[in-house]
């Protein structure tokens, strides 16, 4: 009679998969569920930092705009028009020009989910036409 080889190994109930002694299960498919669950955190993420940086492009737009704007004030010429010529790609489309006196107040919007708490508003003032006064001479 031929001795049988004893196996640790038993059959799963699921089927033809072995499964080992002990109850210890198969770390089959973990990986997947991992990846799953940490999606929509890198999602976050990266929604998070797009929009950071959109803001960030919308300042800068906005201060060049309204500097633009002040300087065309100086030089006599439309400071509203000067502004809008300064704005460039997405900013253009998503912005807004005010001439209050000397001041030029540009406002851009960005892209993104939340835009409109993240809006940046710069104001440039032309300065007054008066003399400057040094004191001397009192």
């Amino acid at each position: 009679m031929m001795a049988r080889a004893h196996s640790h190994a038993r059959r799963s109930t699921s089927g033809d998969r072995l499964r080992p002694a002990g109850g210890v299960r198969s770390t089959r498919g973990q990986s997947t569920v991992e990846v799953v669950a940490v999606l929509p955190v890198l999602l976050a993420v990266g929604l998070a930092a797009f929009t950071l940086l959109n803001a960030g492009r919308a300042e800068e737009a906005a201060g060049a705009a309204a500097e633009a704007g002040a300087v065309a004030l100086l030089q006599g010429r439309e400071p509203a028009a000067a502004a809008r010529a300064a704005l460039r790609g997405w900013p253009a489309r998503r912005s807004e020009v005010r001439v209050a006196g000397r001041r030029v107040t540009v406002r851009v919007t960005p892209a993104g989910p939340f835009a409109a708490r993240l809006r940046a508003s710069v104001t440039a003032n032309a300065g007054g036409l008066g003399r400057a006064s040094t004191g001397a001479g009192r």
